[in-house]
């Protein structure tokens, strides 16, 4: 059973972004996409929006927030299926604050991309708003490399398959196959046509007929999930678009103007700027292009090394070239590298962007260039709602013939959807954004509120009330480590008594050696100047420390052999004569009584209390702190070291943040160019057509868009009927619980089953009775034996039968699986000198009838192949050759199960 609830993005629906959506297939619970909304929209103070725009967004946004909320902490599996903000943007804030921790596969690219669109963001609002949640987007995303089956938990046997869907680097179309509810297919916002560094969706591809095809393994699937934003849009062609929107800048800038572009951070910036690069290549313009970006050099950084994953004209000449010398005959290697100063480098050479300079601030921006001076800026974001865009557009667009050049709608409620609104609703009918041509620049006026957003300096008072704060508090820290270090000391105390008790300890050593030193010079009569040397020079004792004196130069003692080993005594041996003889007073016979010496011992004390010895609470504690330096993650490390990166960093001066409520009198020209890489309505109409899903689910579009998509599908007589568009929070339930068992086949049974290849499963069909084994948890499927079988036919005989007619035997009955496509039938009954036409609409003429010119006569000699709604195939005509020839190729195209 299936059961699909749109947390955001739903149908019919005026607000289509972001994209969430939760997927139940069985037991396992997938999110599609984690979008983030707009953060910053106008304001009610704006003069250009309206009031109901602002009550249905922070409705639209607290209820989608609350929702994955509620569920993030059940999710089972993320699939994320584009890198920019409005399918990916939400992801890092749920998984550190939600507990939405469930394994999330992208591709590489939406990974990185993701990564940073959401760091962007997050960084822009910061310099211009007070965040009180200073979470900071998380690099967790997993990335996934071709298929991958989850071998355990509840997503056993659930297989996830990543295809190419164009609009961005890394784009997916995710098909998810389960066992139980049949093959899943989730494509929204696709691109049907080839761009400059992208393909083209695998949904569409050419085919040598000169149409368009489908890719095989996404045919007919049993659910289809995907959007219809555009579904009512005719596009125009690229090339006129392209044309614009280079004439209006070339213009703009010849004219001693500056050209606004607000763009996004990561993903159809690219685009831009291979176009841009070209044209200023081609025309050998020397404007400057200017990327507002902080995270424009590292995006760049990455593409350059995810070359495989580029298409459209980058093609694989542009990779690399050999550092060859065709002049002067140098042979070289090919270099590998990502420098921008290295123009030999291994990398596409369209993405070096020599024309292009980077930004991070808009202050950096006006030290380098005037504002007088003409140049092409790309600003993010797209949206106008914070950051660098907005900030040049408040004095931009005061200024009379610059331009501001939009090629995105963006999202509703925000100063780029202001802005298109009012550029739309400018143009004729015949030249409005969705008819299919290119509309006009219109020069602007009127007067736009504006609430700008700033970070300034503190500055007289404010600075010195600040700086007391931070003094207290940093009184207060250091208060609060004193303490800490106190309590430290006391829990080490034991080890420094332990240190005061080797000091006495070592006491009782040097009184030890003393007395060696005097038996020594007892044993040693007349040879008083040696060993006076020899105690003088000999090592001390200190601080309990024993050091070896083995190593000592004795060459300067006068000492011989024999001499040396009658005065230095060796402690860890037994020793017999007159050199280890000591003299005593006590019971001493003749005046001497013999002792010999060993390795002298003295026994260490341990202080111990009323629990028993004492514990050496400093060791422990750094033993500890050793073992939770071992068991960290290289997350929590990579965690630590960009904090200290951080700290290193010089820090800012004390700043606050103040609103301001800015009167544009608006004097700029206007253009908006569709770049937004999205197909049309044409396009998704054909391709549903294509694929024909079983059962369709329809999300992301507003009503208008919905209804069309719905209608047309309605039009086709082989589509489905079971199409859905649920709203925001509406759950959809398709198909029943189905329960799956695992059976145990013997090697005899398995042996006789004639078994029929479709798709990736093999199918056969088998007939045995179920018995339970007492040494296994799993069934065990066991042929009938031949007594069951005598059985059933001295059962059949007991009824009876008619006289002289035969027992009656049921016959088995064989099934056929698969999709017949009319045009592989009419490819395969060409090849075997069978004509085939198409007429209508899921009908194939074959044989006579299907040539030009024959009679009504012929109709005799000919077979209509008709595909129902349903899935079924009819096969009509009068019975001939051609009749079982077209049936045999019909079975031919199926997987026949044999009963």
């Amino acid at each position: 059973m299936i059961t699909f609830t749109p947390l955001s993005g739903a149908a019919r629906s005026a607000r289509t972004i972001p994209l969430a959506y939760l997927l139940k297939v069985d037991d396992v619970q997938i999110l599609l996409d984690c979008g983030s909304p707009d953060w910053c929209p106008e304001r009610a103070s704006s003069s250009a929006v309206k009031e109901e725009d602002l009550a249905e967004s922070s409705f639209h946004w607290e209820q989608y927030c609350q929702a994955l909320k509620e569920h993030a902490p059940n999710i089972d599996l993320v699939l994320l299926s584009h890198g920019d903000l409005a399918h990916s943007g939400l992801y890092p804030y749920a998984y550190a604050h939600w507990g939405l921790k469930a394994p999330a596969y992208t591709t590489l690219p939406v990974q990185a991309m993701g990564r940073i669109a959401a760091t962007e963001d997050v960084e822009g609002i910061r310099d211009e708003e007070e965040v009180e949640d200073e979470s900071t987007p998380s690099n967790d995303d997993s990335d996934i490399e071709g298929i991958q089956e989850n071998e355990n938990g509840k997503c056993q046997g659930l297989t996830i398959i990543p295809f190419n869907a164009g609009h961005t680097l890394g784009g997916t179309i995710w098909k998810i196959r389960s066992p139980t509810a049949g093959t899943l297919l989730y494509a929204v916002d696709m691109n049907h046509m080839r761009e400059r560094h992208l393909d083209g969706t695998v949904l569409m591809r050419s085919s040598s007929g000169g149409g368009a095809g489908v890719f095989e393994s996404l045919l007919r699937p049993d659910l289809l999930i995907t959007d219809a934003d555009r579904a009512n849009v005719t596009a125009a062609r690229r090339k006129d678009r392209d044309a614009a929107l280079l004439d209006c800048i070339t213009s703009g800038l010849t004219s001693r103007n500056s050209v606004l572009m607000p763009c996004d951070a990561s993903t159809r910036v690219l685009e831009l700027l291979v176009l841009l690069d070209q044209h200023w290549s081609y025309s050998r313009l020397k404007y400057p292009i200017c990327l507002l970006s902080r995270t424009g050099r590292e995006m760049l950084t990455f593409v350059r090394s995810m070359m495989e994953w580029l298409g459209g004209t980058i093609s694989k000449e542009d990779v690399g070239v050999e550092a060859t010398d065709s002049k002067g005959g140098k042979g070289g290697k090919r270099k590998r590298a990502d420098d921008d100063g290295d123009e030999d480098a291994l990398g596409a050479f369209a993405l070096r962007f020599k024309h292009l300079e980077f930004f991070n601030t808009p202050a950096a921006l006006l030290q380098t260039y005037s504002s007088k001076d003409p140049k092409l800026i790309l600003a993010v974001p797209a949206t106008l709602s914070h950051g660098p865009s907005r900030a040049l557009f408040a004095e931009f667009a005061e200024t009379p013939d610059n331009v501001v050049l939009l090629t995105g709608r963006s999202e509703p409620g925000t100063l780029g959807r202001i802005l298109f609104d009012k550029w739309n609703d400018s143009q004729r009918d015949d030249t409005k954004w969705d008819r299919g041509k290119i509309g006009n620049n219109v020069m602007m006026d009127g007067v736009l509120r504006v609430k700008i957003n700033t970070k300034v300096p503190l500055q007289g008072a404010e600075l010195d009330e600040y700086l007391q704060k931070e003094r207290a508090a940093k009184e207060q820290e250091t208060a609060r480590k004193v303490a800490q270090a106190r309590s430290q000391r006391i829990l080490e105390a034991d080890e420094d008594e332990s240190e005061s008790d080797t000091d006495s300890d070592s006491d009782e050593e040097n009184e030890v050696e003393r007395a060696l030193g005097d038996d020594i010079m007892d044993t040693s009569e007349g040879r008083g100047g040696s060993i006076n040397s020899f105690n003088e020079t000999k090592p001390k004792r200190k601080g309990g420390k024993r050091k070896d004196v083995d190593g000592a130069d004795w060459s300067g003692l006068g000492l011989d052999d024999e001499g040396l080993t009658k005065q230095i005594l060796s402690y860890d041996i037994y020793l017999k004569g007159n050199v280890s003889k000591a003299t005593s007073f006590f019971k001493s016979q003749d005046g001497q009584t013999h002792r010999f010496r060993m390795f002298p011992y003295i026994e260490k004390k341990r202080r111990v209390d009323e629990y028993g010895e004492t514990i050496d609470v400093g060791m422990w504690l750094r033993k500890g702190k050793a073992l939770e330096e071992d068991a960290e993650s290289e997350e929590v490390k990579e965690a630590r070291r960009r904090k200290a990166e951080e700290e290193a960093k010089p820090r800012e001066p004390p700043s606050k943040f103040i609103s301001t409520e800015v009167d544009v009198q608006l004097a700029c020209r206007l253009l908006f160019v569709d770049l937004e890489g999205l197909h049309d309505g044409r396009a998704v109409k054909t391709i549903v057509r294509e694929v024909n899903p079983r059962k369709m689910i329809v999300v992301h579009a507003p009503p208008a868009a919905t209804d069309a998509l719905v209608e047309s599908c309605a039009a086709v007589r082989t589509m489905t009927r079971d199409v859905f568009s649920p709203t925001q929070g509406e759950t959809i339930q398709i198909g029943q619980q189905t329960n799956s068992f695992s059976i145990s086949i013997p090697d005899e049974l398995l042996a006789s089953i004639k078994m029929s290849r479709f798709e990736d499963n093999e199918i056969g069909h088998v007939t045995g009775r179920i018995a339970s084994l007492a040494s296994s948890t799993i069934p065990v499927l066991e042929p009938l034996s031949s007594a069951v079988a005598s059985q059933s036919i001295s059962h059949t005989a007991v009824m009876g039968r008619i006289l002289g007619s035969r027992p009656r035997a049921t016959l088995p009955q064989s099934t056929m699986i698969g999709e017949l496509k009319l045009t592989a039938l009419k490819s395969r009954l060409a090849a075997i000198g069978v004509q085939a036409e198409l007429i209508g609409e899921g009908v194939l003429i074959c044989g006579a009838a299907a040539k030009r010119g024959n009679s009504s006569d012929s109709l005799e000699d000919s077979v209509a192949v008709k595909k129902t709604a349903r899935g079924r195939v009819e096969l009509e005509g009068a019975v001939s050759d051609v009749y079982y020839t077209v049936r045999k190729e019909i079975y031919g195209l199926h997987a026949l199960v044999a009963a």
